[in-house]
């Protein structure tokens, strides 16, 4: 660790939001900004997305709060999208969007030309100096750098180009360049470049002889599915690098794994300025990843190239919790701080770890230390049951509520 922390700049840490929901999740747990799409033109086709209505009221939540907001328009823009184009940039201008994500120059052109700020996305797989300093001289305000740079790599191009840098730091991971990928198109006619994959590599595979009669399993692992990124571990590396941005993928994640890792890595920051982070505190942040969806974790390409042990084991998740519906909130009493909850789903004990969420609240956490039914404080409570205890954060009636369960 550098002696003179104070030097360094603290890198801004950039959270996914794919409605409001994980929108106000993000904020909640520590955000510097958050990135976000609408209906079309979006590397995320098939999340829920936002509309441009809603752009302005994205923005005045985001500026109570001191968050930036960054719209995605990063795909590939063919003949008859050069109007919504057009009509994206600017309601995103009018909004007072920060910055807009896109590489396809009918987005660049028309950033340039009415004046919005702009990120190159890692589409465009900038992995030099050379293209950094083009795109820079096209206007770009910042580019997402190719995931396939390594650490050393990327210092370099920051010691060489005077623009914002922002690199992935937690997510998923995709065995194609930046995600430039053809499968899922080839296969099913959807396509990755236009925010349409349905990520067939994330299957089992076997080789077959053409009569059909002999089949092989393709090695041990699922050769094409990539582990996911994190990079507590060497979190340090990364701030000492000069990285501007720190981005966590996920737009189609759930809220409650939002919630916990934007929560870690604003720690691992926040811990690294306050002279906190030692190896222990990492293993306790890991720790807490563990506990979400993940398909195990890599370093991905910011010591060289992954190998055979950077790919999944299994199809799925390896989370040690996952959350299961028991509920609703009825009602929410603000001067006593008092949930009212509906299990209509499951039971609940003394003990019981819960999310509720909604798209106003957001996402809350809560243990569950004493609990009420009719007017008596109860260690149990049946499915179908009425339930009141104390909750500080507010929540809202129709809320969901779930148990959180540990994985076996």
């Amino acid at each position: 660790m550098r002696e003179k922390i104070e030097e360094l700049k603290k890198p801004e840490l950039l959270a996914p939001a794919g409605n409001w929901v994980m929108l106000r999740t993000a904020v909640q747990n520590g955000a510097d900004a958050v990135y976000f799409g609408v209906e079309k033109l979006n590397m995320r086709a098939m999340a829920k997305n936002f509309t441009i209505d809603e752009l302005p009221e994205i923005v005045a939540y985001c500026k109570e709060h001191n968050v930036d907001t960054h719209l995605t328009v990063n795909t590939i823009i063919y003949e008859n999208e050069i109007a919504d184009v057009e009509k994206i940039l600017t309601a995103a201008k009018e909004a007072g969007i920060t910055m807009v994500i896109g590489w396809d120059h009918a987005v660049i052109q028309k950033a340039h030309e009415i004046g919005v700020p702009l990120c190159i996305s890692t589409q465009a797989s900038v992995s030099n100096s050379v293209a950094a300093k083009f795109y820079k001289d096209l206007g770009a305000k910042r580019i997402v750098l190719a995931r396939e740079c390594t650490l050393k790599q990327i210092k370099e191009i920051k010691s060489k180009v005077d623009i914002e840098i922002e690199a992935f730091i937690h997510g998923a991971m995709c065995i194609a360049i930046s995600g430039r990928c053809f499968l899922s198109h080839y296969a099913y006619g959807r396509s990755a470049n236009r925010g349409d994959c349905i990520q067939p590599c994330r299957r089992e595979f076997e080789i077959k002889d053409k009569e059909g009669k002999v089949a092989f399993d393709v090695g041990d692992n699922y050769v094409l599915s990539a582990k996911d990124l994190m990079t507590v571990n060497f979190i340090d590396d990364l701030i000492e690098a000069g990285i501007d941005s720190f981005k966590i993928e996920g737009r189609k994640r759930s809220p409650e794994y939002l919630a916990t890792v934007v929560s870690v890595y604003r720690n691992a920051i926040d811990n690294y300025f306050e002279r906190k982070l030692s190896e222990e505190r990492k293993l306790e942040l890991i720790n807490q990843l563990e506990k979400v969806y993940n398909r195990g974790f890599s370093a991905g390409f910011y010591f060289g190239r992954p190998g055979h042990e950077d790919f999944a084991t299994q199809r799925g998740s390896l989370a040690k919790t996952r959350k299961r519906y028991v509920g609703k909130v009825l009602n929410y009493f603000k001067k006593s701080a008092i949930a009212h909850i509906k299990l209509e789903a499951a039971d609940l004990e003394l003990g019981d770890k819960l999310y509720i969420m909604g798209e106003t609240t957001g996402t809350v956490e809560k243990e569950l230390s004493e609990m009420v039914i009719d007017e008596q404080f109860v260690e149990t409570a049946p499915k179908g049951s009425e339930i009141t205890f104390e909750c500080a954060e507010l929540v809202r009636p129709r809320d969901k509520v779930f148990k959180i369960e540990a994985v076996e």
